[in-house]
C-alpha cells in the first residue's frame, strides 16, 4: 500500500469517483455536525473504540454540535482510497498505519525503522513528545493534520517451517510484508525473500505455500487466524510502528480555533484509552494462540538489529530526520 505524491495529485480528479463507487456517506454533506471517521479495522478493535470515545466526548463538550459517525471494517474502502479521500475533504478523520505515510513525508520514517525503539514504554515515551507533534506536524503540506498517535504493537516473525532463532533461519524464506519500500528492505537485509501482498491474502497464501510467512503483531495473528497455517512466531519484535489519526486539511481549515483546540485536546486524551484496550487485546492474543498449539520463541535482538544499519542509511537522508532520530535514541533507558 504506497501513496506516493502523484496519486496524491491524481487524486483530486478521482476522489469523487471513488466516493461514487464505494458509496461514500462522507462525500455527501455533513448531517448534524457529524463528522465521519473511517478505520479499516473491525468495530471492536482498540483504535475503533478509542475514535468513538473521541466523538463521544466532542459530542458532550459542544452539547451535541459536533460528533462523529464511525465507519469501521473497512466500509469506506482500504486504506490507501480512504487515506486519498481524506486529503481532498471526503472523509473527515481517519486511521491509519504510519508505513503507507512514508512516502509521502519522509518525517513519518524514523518511527517505522526496525529496532529503532527498545521497548512498547519507550516508543510510547517517543512519541508523547516533541518528536510525536513535530512529526504530526510534518503531514499538513499534504493535506492532513496529524491529531496523535495510537499503538500498533511489537511485530514479529511467523512461519510455516519453525523457530527464526537468527537471520540464518530466514535464508531463502518468502515472507509476506506490506507494499512498503522500508518492510521490503528490511525482511530481505534479514537474508530472506520479501512478497508484498494484501493482508486478506496471507491466510491462503501461507496454506497454499506461496509464501513461507509474515509479519506482525499478536491481534492480528490472532484475529486473522494465521496460527492456524503458519504456528511458529519468533519474538523478534522488529517493528514497533504507531498508527497516525489524521483529519482532513479540507475539514480542519473550516473550522473555528476554539473547535481546533478542542478537536487536538480531545484526540490526545483518546491515547491512553486506547492503550489500554490495546495492552488487554494483545494478552488476550497471545494467550488465545499460545492455547490453540502456536510455539513461540524468545531471540536474540542484537543479531537482527545489527543487520539493519544500511536499512536506516538508505532511508534516513535528510538533517531533520536524523534529528528526530538521534532524539529517539537519547530517550532509551528513561524511567
Amino acid at each position: 500500500m504506497n501513496i506516493t505524491r502523484r496519486s496524491i495529485v491524481s487524486g483530486a480528479l478521482k476522489a469523487s469517483a471513488l466516493c461514487a463507487v464505494i458509496g461514500l456517506p462522507a462525500c455527501t454533506p455533513r448531517l448534524q455536525g457529524k463528522f465521519t471517521a473511517s478505520d479499516t479495522h473491525p468495530s471492536d478493535y482498540p483504535t475503533v473504540q478509542a475514535v468513538k470515545q473521541l466523538g463521544e466526548k466532542l459530542s458532550a463538550r459542544t452539547n451535541g454540535r459536533l460528533g462523529l459517525q464511525v465507519y469501521s471494517g473497512g466500509q469506506l474502502g482500504n486504506e490507501r482510497d480512504t487515506l486519498e479521500i481524506t486529503t481532498f475533504g471526503g472523509i473527515d478523520i481517519n486511521r491509519v498505519f504510519a508505513a503507507p505515510l512514508n512516502s509521502i513525508e519522509p518525517m513519518t520514517i524514523p518511527p517505522n525503522l526496525p529496532f529503532i525503539f527498545e521497548s512498547i514504554p519507550h516508543m510510547r515515551r517517543s512519541l508523547d513528545s516533541e518528536v510525536g507533534d513535530q512529526i504530526l506536524a510534518s503531514l499538513e503540506p499534504h493535506g492532513l493534520i496529524g491529531l496523535c498517535f495510537y499503538d500498533s504493537g511489537a511485530r514479529s516473525f511467523y512461519n510455516t517451517r519453525g523457530p527464526i532463532r537468527t537471520p540464518a533461519d530466514m535464508d531463502g524464506l518468502k515472507l509476506r510484508v506490506p507494499n512498503s519500500d522500508l518492510y521490503i528492505a528490511m525482511v530481505n537485509a534479514l537474508g530472506a525473500n520479501a512478497v508484498p501482498i494484501p493482508f486478506a491474502e496471507i491466510y491462503q497464501s501461507l496454506a497454499q505455500g506461496v509464501i513461507d510467512g509474515a509479519e506482525n503483531n499478536w491481534p492480528s495473528y490472532d484475529s486473522a487466524r494465521h496460527y492456524e497455517v503458519a504456528g511458529h512466531i519468533s519474538l523478534t519484535q522488529h517493528l514497533l510502528t504507531p498508527e497516525i489519526l489524521v483529519m482532513s486539511k479540507v475539514t480542519w481549515d473550516g473550522l473555528s480555533s476554539e473547535d481546533q483546540l478542542l478537536i487536538r485536546k480531545t484526540a490526545k486524551e483518546s491515547v491512553p484509552y486506547m492503550r489500554e484496550l490495546w495492552d488487554e487485546r494483545e494478552a488476550r492474543s497471545r494467550a488465545a494462540v499460545i492455547a490453540d498449539g502456536a510455539k513461540v520463541n524468545e531471540v536474540d535482538q542484537a543479531l537482527f538489529s545489527e543487520k539493519m544499519l544500511n536499512v536506516w542509511d538508505e532511508f534516513i537522508v535528510t538533517a531533520e530526520q536524523r534529528d528526530v532520530v538521534e532524539k529517539i535514541l537519547t530517550m532509551r533507558g528513561e524511567p
